[in-house]
């Protein structure tokens, strides 16, 4: 992540064998106030106030690297990791000897802006990016990615407590609420110290880490504690979908079968199971689910998460009414298929296996009259 700082001159200056040294500070020039009162805001964890401040020093100087660092700063905590990129790279370009005067990582101060830049791009980079990238999905309900993209970088650090946090807010939104209780138990256990800057709920911002985490985790064992049968099917619904997400068929057919197993009269259940005997190529079962889905209670319920992303906010039987339609089209256009057929038919089982016959007929069974009469038990007559 990119850190807020402000800076002073430094230099020397040279002709022949003169050398005439520059004083090590200048007088404080309107840009650099600026940016140092934003820095003090950013501190104080008032970010509005040094976004202000910082849009303010760039009308005075657009070019000056202090200010595009920090609005690269501030562009991460809005979650527009493009553009904090496209603000970082500018600023790298600037050719400056000026030295970190305040930041918002205290062991910059004293720095060159130009090795402190640098640094902070590498060491940690794609750790901090991954973060603020994940944030940002997770405030537009894309769990499933924002998991992918944590798993990529937590192998670079295993400890770090904002990725092991967020990885626990994806997967409580995933459903996964085990999953998300170790992340957020193993987190707290860090005893990180770093305030939250970005963060998920704006309400965590300038809390450490850890504290946020156990926090979290105290919350969700509470949740787990107190859960209905339906509010287990829905998670599991929930799980289901995302392992579609992620093209994991098993655990989408278990989770949703574990659904409906709690819970055979919900919507979601029923309509999920639908889906499942549809990508298998039973339609007939889908169709038969579907049409249950439509009936049952919650019907009108909006979706949250889906595998299509258009299905999302809509009522649930318009969402099952849909897929029914497309079953039947589906089924049509088979028939007609099969219409269209030459040739001898070959007879097939439900699950569309051909049905193999033997290559000499089965002998006939011998007529009634030739079979020997059943042996029976007489009676032993008296003697």
């Amino acid at each position: 992540m990119a850190v807020a700082v402000a800076g002073i001159l430094s230099g020397t200056a040279s002709a022949g064998d003169l050398k005439i040294p520059l004083p090590k500070r200048s007088q404080v020039t309107p840009v650099q106030r600026l940016n140092q009162e934003g820095v003090d805001a950013v501190r104080h964890h008032q970010y509005e106030k040094a976004k202000t401040l910082f849009y303010r020093a760039y009308l005075y100087d657009p070019d000056d690297p202090f200010t595009l660092n920090n609005l690269a700063y501030m562009a991460e905590l809005d979650g527009q990791v493009d553009r904090a990129e496209r603000l970082s790279a500018l600023a790298a370009r600037q050719t400056t000897d000026a030295v970190i005067e305040r930041s918002s990582l205290p062991q910059l101060k004293g720095e060159s802006f130009r090795q402190a830049i640098t640094g902070v791009h590498d060491v940690g980079m794609q750790v901090s990016r991954a973060n603020v990238g994940a944030v940002h999905l997770l405030s537009q309900g894309r769990g499933s990615e924002a998991d992918a993209l944590l798993q990529s970088v937590l192998a670079q650090d295993s400890r770090n407590p904002f990725t092991l946090n967020n990885l626990g807010v994806a997967k409580e939104s995933e459903g996964d609420l085990d999953a998300a209780l170790k992340y957020y138990s193993a987190a707290a256990a860090t005893h990180a110290a770093q305030p939250a800057v970005v963060t998920y709920n704006h309400a965590w911002r300038g809390k450490p880490a850890s504290e946020v985490a156990a926090d979290n985790a105290q919350r969700l064992r509470k949740r787990i504690e107190n859960e209905t049968p339906q509010e287990q099917a829905a998670l599991l619904n929930l799980r289901g979908v995302s392992a579609v997400n992620r093209n994991d068929w098993t655990d989408a057919d278990h989770d949703f079968r574990g659904a409906y197993a709690l819970d055979p009269y919900d919507a979601f259940s029923l309509n999920n199971l639908g889906y499942v005997a549809e990508a298998s190529g039973d339609l007939e079962t889908a169709q038969f689910f579907y049409e249950k889905a439509r009936q049952a209670s919650g019907a009108g319920t909006r979706v949250g998460l889906a595998t299509r992303r258009s299905a999302e906010g809509m009522k649930l039987s318009d969402v099952s009414e849909d897929s029914d339609h497309i079953v039947s089209a589906r089924m049509d256009q088979e028939i007609a298929a099969r219409h269209r057929e030459t040739g001898p038919v070959q007879l097939k089982t439900r699950d569309n296996r051909p049905v193999i016959e033997p290559s000499q007929p089965p002998a006939s069974p011998a007529s009634p009259e030739a079979v020997p009469p059943a042996p029976t038990n007489p009676q032993t007559p008296n003697p």
